[in-house]
């Protein structure tokens, strides 16, 4: 009769462990960590990236997941910050044993994690650090969207070729990595066109006042002025030029994007604005207005590119993941306990597999069909959006 107790009491604690949150067996799941800024400067992007990870892998579970096993998502809030993201990612690794990594989603936070997941070798891939570094520390990091070199150059010719700009100014933030790479290859491809640059205006991290700067650059009156700058600070600019009278035409990058999404916003402040993106969301192909829709449907509001190669990534790496099942199904079912073929989970095998996997990847995406070069950036266009009656409108591929 006490045993019948004691199994009793086993038995309702755990049924009671099985309710708490977080204490279900999970073990059969295969764990991917997602490191994002939720909160402070960048926080729309590392939303949206957040967002539509999310909504890949909740659509890939509800058809089955990886051959009958469910993805379980482990998200860290990096802040946007280069020590909590580093701290995030050492905690995936070490405590929550993930299988793969998306993100970072900056390049700044990126190249901390980069560097040290090249030294454990665990496969990561990040849709939106365009620093030309963060895929140099090793072969096991890959990325989703354009190099800054590209996309910097991109919208040079752009200005030169699609609107015969001949003269232009840079103004661009000293303190940051993302910025200050691009100014260079504005810089540089403006120099190889025989594009005047009569101006570059550097600024603080912290500024907020750029009317000495843009003094400078209105004095020059250039055609054309590049704001290699994410979204905030990238509006404050275009609205102080604005009101001391430029009226040029204001050239962004993908971290532009976003803008129109700030509270408060005035759309005719940037109207006429061209930025480079990573894809256009009145493209009409399928795959880009079935994912816009769901991306609606599910958070309420349109996807912006951060969101469009979040959902890439996760497609990407979920892909890899199901090929190395897949081969290690086939070789237990062909060679039984003979087999050799890792099984996913947080071991050097697997990493291996699943980073060999991602190098074959030729996938049609909602960014285009991406494949990878041998330092494990994408094949790809970039796309150029205008402002124009407040919304973000497909102008040309370069």
């Amino acid at each position: 009769m006490k045993k019948i107790r004691i199994l009793a009491l086993i038995l309702v604690a755990v049924m009671a462990l099985a309710l708490i949150p977080g204490c279900a067996d999970d073990s059969d799941k295969i764990k991917v960590g997602v490191i994002a800024p939720l909160t402070g400067d960048v926080a729309v992007y590392g939303n949206a990236v957040k967002n539509a990870v999310d909504l890949y892998v909740e659509q890939l579970n509800a058809a089955g997941g990886v051959n009958g096993r469910q993805i379980k998502l482990i998200v860290y809030d990096d802040k946007g910050d280069p020590t909590e993201s580093l701290n995030a990612y050492n905690k995936l690794v070490s405590s929550d044993k993930i299988v793969a990594l998306i993100g970072p989603v900056t390049s700044g936070p990126t190249f901390g994690v980069a560097q040290q997941s090249a030294i454990d070798n665990v496969p990561g891939i990040t849709g939106t650090a365009t620093h030309p570094d963060v895929t140099t520390y090793g072969n096991n990091y890959f990325r989703t969207c354009f190099e800054d070199p590209y996309q910097g150059g991109a919208i040079t010719t752009f200005a030169f070729d699609y609107l015969k700009a001949t003269t232009a100014a840079i103004i661009y933030n000293t303190s940051d990595n993302y910025s200050n790479g691009l100014k260079d290859s504005i810089t540089a491809k403006a120099g190889e066109l025989g594009l005047t640059i009569t101006n570059t205006e550097g600024y603080g991290k912290d500024d907020a006042d750029f009317n000495a700067q843009l003094t400078n650059i209105i004095a020059n009156n250039p055609d054309v002025l590049f704001i290699p700058e994410y979204y905030a600070k990238a509006y404050m600019i275009c609205s102080q030029a604005r009101a001391l009278g430029y009226t040029g035409t204001f050239l962004g990058v993908d971290g532009t994007d976003g803008i129109l999404e700030i509270e408060g916003v005035d759309p005719s402040v940037v109207e006429g604005m061209y930025f480079v993106n990573h894809f256009a969301a009145d493209d009409e192909a399928e795959m880009i207005q079935n994912f816009i829709k769901d991306y609606t449907e599910k958070y309420g509001q349109a996807p912006n590119a951060f969101a469009a190669l979040g959902y890439d990534s996760a497609k990407i790496m979920c892909e890899a993941l199901t090929a190395v099942d897949n081969a290690y199904n086939a070789d237990v079912e062909a060679n039984g306990e003979a087999a050799t073929a890792p099984a996913l989970g947080a071991t050097p095998e697997s990493y291996q597999a699943v980073i060999d996997e991602l190098r074959l990847t030729n996938l049609e995406c909602v960014t285009g069909r991406i494949t990878f070069d041998e330092n494990n950036n994408p094949i790809k266009d970039c796309t150029i959006i205008q402002i124009k009656n407040g919304k973000n409108v497909y102008t040309a591929k370069y």
